[in-house]
């Protein structure tokens, strides 16, 4: 299999790592137009072919069917080399968010399914965890009675990226190129993982809202104007007809309280985890004789394969047939609908609605 890495910086570097969990041999490309980024890329995969441009790297040979190319630049660079590879005959993964607005995701999925070849984001990193699975096999089993509400928030005081967080990236704090802050950065991942639990049909963004508290660290030499606070009412329409409110927050920068919290109510009984965390357990709450009764739930197995290895392993397990946890296509695209109508919603108080294709 030929792997073709666009862009030569931190992430790219992760996904050149994750191709030794294949089970098969790997030929590296990459390409940058930082001479700096490939002579980094290099000194850590020697094996791997530089390429001075994503244009000369995909021209250089003839396209074959599974051929994976990894669009590992920052938001605002993502079409281009997302829409020249799909017209190269290639496969595509790409880093979240693998957008920067609606219109531009539509045009990506669109011209995949016009290519026939495999589109995916790497939103993907934190599906079908053991504790993901664990909080499913509850909810499937019924024992929690009538699911009636959920709250699902992650809320850390100081973990902007492009501040706290690899500081030398300041283009996260710019949304002419990131797109958006927080929402566009950890909510690809909240949105897929709630889309994995709930089985949604249809979402609706009742309420949003978008914040950026300011501190002490906030850099006066760069653009700073995305959201490090946000949340939002969602209303989830389930395959099973079922309807769930869901309570959603997601921070990196707060002057609230920290939290990592998700939480399943029934009227037979609960289920609260830590999202993202899959170290810690699940327990299902609910009544013994009149009695609170809280136990902890058996987790399957925890794999050997990383979260940052996560998305390439599962894209290739798509592309070769096998089962996967892969978001491709038009889940994609609904999983990134979302992401905006969160936007828009904050923006203009009206409700959003957004079908999600089975």
């Amino acid at each position: 299999m030929r792997l073709y890495l666009i862009g030569a910086g931190v992430i790219a570097r992760t996904h050149a790592s994750a191709a030794s969990r294949l089970d098969e041999e790997v030929e590296l490309h990459v390409a940058d137009l930082s001479a700096s980024a490939l002579d980094a890329f290099m000194s850590e995969h020697p094996r791997a072919t530089p390429h001075g441009s994503a244009e000369e790297m995909l021209a250089e040979t003839p396209a074959r069917d599974d051929d994976v190319v990894i669009v590992a630049t920052p938001p605002a660079a993502h079409r281009a080399p997302a829409l020249a590879a799909l017209r190269s005959g290639r496969n595509v993964l790409c880093e979240k968010p693998f957008a920067m607005n609606s219109a531009e995701a539509e045009e990506i999925v669109h011209a995949a399914e016009r290519s026939g070849r495999l589109l995916g984001v790497c939103s993907t990193r934190f599906r079908g965890l053991p504790h993901t699975q664990a909080v499913k096999s509850v909810l499937a089993s019924g024992v929690l009675g009538e699911v009636y509400a959920m709250s699902f928030v992650t809320r850390w005081a100081r973990s902007r990226a492009g501040i706290e967080y690899q500081p030398q990236s300041r283009w996260f704090l710019d949304s002419s190129r990131s797109g958006g802050g927080v929402l566009m950065d950890w909510g690809p991942y909240d949105v897929s993982t709630l889309f994995d639990l709930l089985d949604p049909v249809r979402i609706e963004v009742r309420d949003a809202w978008v914040a950026r508290p300011i501190t002490g660290a906030d850099p006066v030499d760069a653009v700073f104007d995305v959201e490090t606070d946000t949340g939002a009412a969602l209303r989830v329409t389930r395959a099973d007809g079922t309807v769930l409110p869901v309570s959603f927050g997601r921070a990196t920068g707060t002057h609230g309280t920290e939290r990592a919290h998700a939480e399943l109510f029934g009227t037979r009984g609960s289920v609260h985890w830590t999202p993202f965390d899959s170290h810690k357990p699940v327990f299902l709450r609910s009544d013994a004789g009149g009695v609170i009764e809280e136990r902890e739930v058996e987790a399957p197995p925890r794999s050997e394969v990383t979260i940052l290895e996560r998305p390439l392993v599962a894209f290739v397990d798509a592309l070769r047939g096998r089962p996967s946890a892969a978001v491709l296509g038009a889940a994609a695209l609904a999983e990134f609908r979302v992401l905006r109508a969160i936007y828009r919603a904050a923006r203009t108080g009206v409700v959003q609605t957004i079908e999600v294709p089975r």
